[in-house]
């Protein structure tokens, strides 16, 4: 066993890190110690032994608890980090070559010396490890060499959006071995971004690298490039509640059209005010023109737009009553943010005979019955459900979406007070 790793998962040092990131539930401190102990086993297997000192790299998943489609139109959206996470075992190279080993798929080798934007890479991991290098580079900081073996409990499809953790644990690697832990996290998010855009290829928002990279339940307001990020306090559990996502089948991976297409409509709109997003057009003027835009855009296009001025609305309503305690205010909002994802925004499902999202939400409406709330979650059309489920009632609701979508479909979640980190092991 690594002498490092065998002092430090021994150590209170560990034991404190392991509480706050994923919390002090039974069995949790040995699961961890397992699954990061693995994760140095397979670094020896295949680096062999280190040569210099080891250190992990986390960066959470997320769950979007608001604003569902707003923030690539300049919305407002209500998010938290989760206990999901990508982990990182990592050592330093001086051959600037990144090689990147993540469970279950073959290794990735990066050369730092050719960081150039390639199309024929777009979707791929190979883009997004290269991009994270690239932007940091353009941005001044430095960037090198590391070798590293990656895994993640925040699953590929999931809604939880592993690509930003990904992302996001590629930034927080470069800059905690070459840049002495100096990038602020919401530019580690803004670096993420980019990396998606301009590497990746897909015309993604900024919600799911912000809420990894900075942690907690954070409310961001994207009307300006700066955006403004507000940390929440809520612990739905004191409260009686547990916060489940729900695995109802299918993946995000062959869908970026769909998604692409919610925002190029929604600017489409704003386009017809010469605007750019639509964050810069009153609602006002939208609902007094929808003949016209009907006729510009089509019917699907207004109707986005239309709920993405209730949504970006109902964030507020939700910061409001969190702040003030008011559970009952708060789920009723994210019920009407579930029906307006269904009805206007239409991201419940993409393709005929393929309605697993839809089923999860009703199963959870019926079973809940006016208790918790129960939405679309994350970007749609595959994937997962979001549920706010009585804590008297967690293993009833369990069995009951099990029985509809196989053994370990739902997810409890804890929010992590923290995004990104960095564990160097030191007993």
């Amino acid at each position: 066993m690594n002498k490092q790793w065998a002092a430090y998962k021994e150590s209170q040092a560990f034991a404190d890190r392991v509480k706050t990131l994923y919390g002090a539930g039974e069995g949790v401190l040995d699961n961890q110690k397992a699954r990061y102990g693995k994760l140095v086993e397979r670094f020896e297997a295949r680096f062999g032994t280190a040569h210099g000192e080891l250190c992990f790299f986390s960066a959470p998943g997320r769950t979007e608890i608001g604003g569902n489609h707003t923030d690539h139109n300049n919305g407002r959206v209500l998010a938290a980090a989760v206990n999901l996470d990508t982990i990182a075992c990592v050592e330093k190279t001086n051959d600037g070559h990144i090689v990147v080993d993540s469970e279950g798929f073959p290794p990735i080798v990066v050369d730092t010396a050719d960081l150039a934007v390639c199309k024929e890479d777009y979707g791929s991991t190979f883009s997004l490890i290269r991009g994270t290098a690239g932007i940091m580079k353009d941005m001044g900081y430095t960037v090198g060499g590391f070798r590293a073996t990656v895994s993640s409990s925040v699953l590929r499809g999931s809604g939880l959006s592993s690509s930003a953790a990904f992302e996001v644990l590629i930034a927080a690697i470069l800059d905690g071995l070459y840049n002495g832990w100096v990038v602020d996290s919401k530019l580690r998010a803004v670096i993420a971004q980019k990396v998606e855009n301009v590497y990746f290829g897909k015309p993604c928002g900024l919600m799911d690298q912000m809420a990894s990279s900075v942690g907690g339940m954070v409310t961001i307001d994207f009307e300006t490039p700066d955006a403004k990020v507000e940390a929440l306090a809520c612990d739905f559990a004191a409260k009686g509640y547990a916060l489940c996502v729900v695995n109802t089948g299918g993946n995000h991976g062959d869908l970026t059209d769909d998604y692409a297409a919610i925002r190029t409509e929604m600017e489409a709109v704003a386009a017809q005010f010469g605007k750019k997003v639509l964050r810069e057009v009153p609602q006002a003027d939208v609902e007094s023109n929808i003949g016209k835009l009907r006729a510009a855009v089509g019917d699907r296009a207004v109707l986005r737009a239309l709920h993405f001025y209730d949504d970006n609305a109902r964030v507020l309503e939700q910061v409001a009553a969190i702040r003030k305690g008011d559970i009952d205010a708060f789920f009723d909002a994210v019920n009407r943010s579930g029906n307006s994802s269904w009805m206007l925004l239409q991201n419940v499902y993409a393709r005929p005979a393929e309605e697993q999202m839809a089923m999860g939400i009703e199963l959870s409406r019926r079973f809940l019955a006016g208790e918790g709330a129960q939405r679309v979650h994350g970007g749609g059309f595959a994937g997962t459900i979001q549920a706010y489920v009585p804590m008297a009632r967690l293993d009833a609701y369990i069995a009951m979406i099990e029985s509809a979508f196989g053994k370990g479909s739902c997810t409890p979640l804890m929010i992590r007070p923290e995004g990104a980190v960095m564990m160097p092991m030191q007993a």
